[in-house]
Order: C-alpha cells, then structure tokens, then sequence
C-alpha cells in the first residue's frame, strides 16, 4: 500500500517539477519553429528511499537542477464524505539546494482542489494557510514555511482541512512519529 501511494506522489511530485521548470523555460526559450521534431523527453528520474522513520519516509533523487531530497507521509485518516475515493493524499517537505528551495511544505491531493480555495494545516494549537492549485497545496506566506516546518517536529498530529472542486470538505489527519529523524536525514541533502 505504501510503495503504491509512494508510487502516485512521486508521478505528481515529478509532474509538478516538470511543469515548473516548463513554465521557466518557455519564459526564457523562443518556441521552435513547426515542423522541427520536438526533443525525446527525459525519462523521469528514480527516487530512493534513504530510510524510514516511523510514518515518514526520507528519499532523494537526481534532477536536471541538482539533487531533490524529500520526506513523505499519507494521511492516517479521512473524513468526509464516506463513500467516496479520496485518491491518495500527502504531505511533503521537499528540500531542492539547487534551487536555493529549503524544506518547502506541501499537500499533495487525490482530486482537484477547489480554484483559488485556501487549505488548513493545524499541528496542536497552530494554523497555518496554503493557497491551492490543482491538486497541491503550499503555505501562502512562504516566511510561515519555517514555523510549520518547526511546529511539525514538536508537534503530535498534522491536520488538513480542504475543499474539493466540486465544493466539498475534506479533512485528512497525518501523524508526525519520524518526522524529526526524518528532516534530519535530508537536512545534507547537496
């Protein structure tokens, strides 16, 4: 069940990356002329697991910008609506040196989120407010990035509360057991 869901927030992780770094070139490259064969995309790199930490898996992979260190989890719990597939849900903190991207939280989704909604991240008495874009989520002051990230490691669970596209509310609960030992494993990441 692990590897799977590992498996789809990889493909959406890399998918995300992708996107960006294409939205980064097309700012900067002219567009080629038609009738010229389009480059043979790159196939998509492996990550590896480095260890586990309880519920937090610590990877690394080897992008065009450099080494990409992760950890992950999946949500514990789920509710509502019973019935229905909530896809696979994840929280990240991504760390990209070559980027100059330092431990980046993010939620990751089975289903398109609500345009222009706002999801909820509570860990013990604190909230902190990411902004969405299709099925991700990142904090929306990114200076709260430190102290959600810093609030994750003395905290005891991480809530989500977010709004479907269809308009629907959802809430996930992740727990927090690894997630120190398993920054701390990435923390070198070069």
């Amino acid at each position: 069940m692990f590897v799977k869901s590992f498996a789809i927030a990889l493909t959406v992780i890399l998918a995300s990356a992708g996107i960006a770094s294409a939205q980064s070139q097309a700012k900067t490259k002219p567009t080629a002329a038609k009738g010229q064969a389009a480059a043979a995309a790159p196939a998509a790199p492996k990550p590896e697991l480095i260890k586990q930490f309880g519920d937090w898996g610590a990877y690394s992979y080897q992008a065009a910008g450099g080494k990409v260190c992760y950890v992950l989890s999946v949500a514990k719990t789920k509710a509502p609506p019973t019935g229905i597939d909530h896809g696979d849900n994840f929280f990240i903190v991504t760390q990209r040196p070559g980027q100059n991207i330092s431990y980046e939280p993010q939620a990751m989704m089975g289903y398109p989120l609500k345009e222009n909604s706002k999801v909820n991240v509570t860990i013990d008495n604190k909230t902190f407010v990411m902004f969405t874009k299709d099925k991700a989520a990142w904090v929306e002051n990114a200076a709260q990035e430190p102290a959600l990230v810093a609030a994750m490691k003395t905290g005891h669970s991480l809530g989500i509360a977010a709004t479907s596209k269809r308009g629907t509310g959802t809430s996930y609960t992740y727990s927090l057991a690894g997630i120190s030992a398993a920054l701390k494993q990435i923390e070198s990441c070069k």
